[in-house]
């Protein structure tokens, strides 16, 4: 009779066990017994797919998350940057977004908001205080919307302003590093006289004398207030006298031969190399530099470069010692996430955007808008002093992230126009005309 009330009490014991594990209960549902706690599901998508150290770091940092976490089953999908923008507007237009995703600063951040696509990670932000209060200033400003909530963290930071100059050419022709304009314009005629091209300059993709050269010299001349204006057609005109101006100094540069012959016919790459080279004593343009240098030159040929802020504009509205730019993308949380899973995706956001994740990032010759100590042994010189220019500067508007698609490419082409010989009037007319456009409803 024994071994039969074994039995019965093995198969009692089973029964009990099955009853507890059956119908997909989660760990409250299971009277908190640690063993039987359902799984969460976590999606995240980013474009952090590349094999440079920028993507490995935010990849190391969700694979962390998910070691740290064996009660998510994560589902990570890393995808191209070229088709990236594709994916997310086709699921977008289904609504079915995933839990976290990579968004972009700027139109695609807000149109996500207006589909109401989006939830505010405000809470994560204000649970570590300590993180947000060393986010750079402006760093939200794309991801905050009329309610006041903020709906990212930014990964990264675009700067695109940024005056590199050689201190070796500089040095041998005794040529003061210009803070006013009229240095500048003092800085190009002695290098011209001595046959060095004073600004290299790469502008076949129309977009870089515009995001590198127009925005922070307008900003200077018209101040941010205006600008802003104009670009919302709400009190201020492209045509009106403060831009016209400042297209008169991008002029004034062309005309006293500020940047190589056949300028519009060279590619940004080309024209790094031929500053790098020592054939220019100054170049204007952003942070990928910094990214494109470190893969192409040595410590040697970047040891006399420096970094500086452009020179400040007499009579001008805007502040100097400025950089244009802004935030750059960062992870934002679906609007259908809820529950544990929203408590989960907001960990994960923290994870991969927090103090530890943005020294990474930094550390990888990546600009952030966050202020962080970094490792000088583990950058290259040249980002080493950049970053420190970034930290302690402003930021102004680039122009093509807040005009309208064709205005930009009509200011885009129209600095082409004016490097070919055009008058200045007619390409503010033309911008003016085409962000009038894209304004009426």
């Amino acid at each position: 009779m024994r071994p039969k009330r074994k039995i019965g009490l093995v198969l009692l014991m089973m029964s009990l066990v099955l009853a507890a594990c059956g119908g997909g209960q989660s760990k409250e549902q299971a009277g908190g017994n640690e063993g039987n706690q359902e799984k969460v599901k976590l999606t995240i998508w980013h474009n952090f797919a590349g094999d440079d150290l920028r993507a490995k770091s935010v990849r190391s940092f969700i694979d962390q998350f998910a070691q740290d976490h064996p009660e998510v089953t994560l589902d990570a999908q890393a995808i191209p940057p070229d088709g990236y923008r594709q994916r997310l507007s086709t699921v977008a237009a289904a609504n079915e977004m995933p839990d976290v995703f990579f968004v972009y600063a700027g139109s695609q951040s807000a149109e996500l908001h207006q589909a109401k696509l989006l939830q505010p990670i405000t809470e994560v932000l204000d649970a570590h205080s300590d993180w947000k209060d060393k986010f750079l200033p402006g760093a939200f400003d794309p991801y905050e919307f009329e309610d006041g909530q903020i709906y990212s963290a930014p990964l990264g930071m675009s700067a695109t302003s940024i005056l590199y100059y050689n201190k070796a050419m500089f040095d041998k022709h005794n040529v003061k590093v210009p803070t006013t304009w009229e240095e500048m314009m003092a800085a190009v005629k002695t290098f011209n006289d001595n046959g060095i091209t004073p600004i290299a300059l790469g502008n076949k993709a129309p977009w870089v004398a515009q995001s590198t050269i127009i925005g922070s010299i307008a900003d200077r001349v018209t101040g941010t207030e205006w600008f802003k204006k104009a670009a919302a057609q709400d009190g201020a005109k492209f045509t009106d006298p403060e831009f016209i101006e400042a297209l008169g100094y991008f002029k004034e540069l062309v005309d006293n031969k500020a940047f190589q012959e056949g300028a519009n016919s060279i590619d940004n790459t080309q024209a790094e190399q031929y500053f790098i080279q020592g054939n220019a004593a100054m170049m204007i343009s952003g942070a990928w530099t910094l990214t494109n240098l470190a893969a192409s030159s040595s410590e040697e040929q970047m040891k006399d470069i420096e970094v500086t802020t452009l020179p400040s504009i007499p009579g001008g509205k805007g502040e100097a010692n400025t950089i244009s730019g802004g935030a750059g993308g960062g992870l934002a949380l679906s609007s259908r996430t809820e529950g544990k899973a929203k408590e989960l995706a907001l960990e994960l956001i923290y994870a991969v955007s927090g103090p530890e994740a943005q020294k990474a990032i930094a550390e990888s010759n990546s600009m952030v808008m966050y202020d962080t100590e970094i490792d000088q042994s583990k950058v290259t010189s040249l980002y080493y002093k950049a970053f420190n220019l970034v930290k302690s500067t402003g930021i102004t508007p680039v122009y093509d992230a807040y005009l309208s698609a064709e205005a930009a490419e009509v200011i885009n082409n129209g600095l082409q126009e004016i490097m070919m010989g055009g008058p200045v009037e007619g390409v503010a007319q033309k911008l003016q005309d085409a962000q009038a456009r894209s304004a009426t409803p």
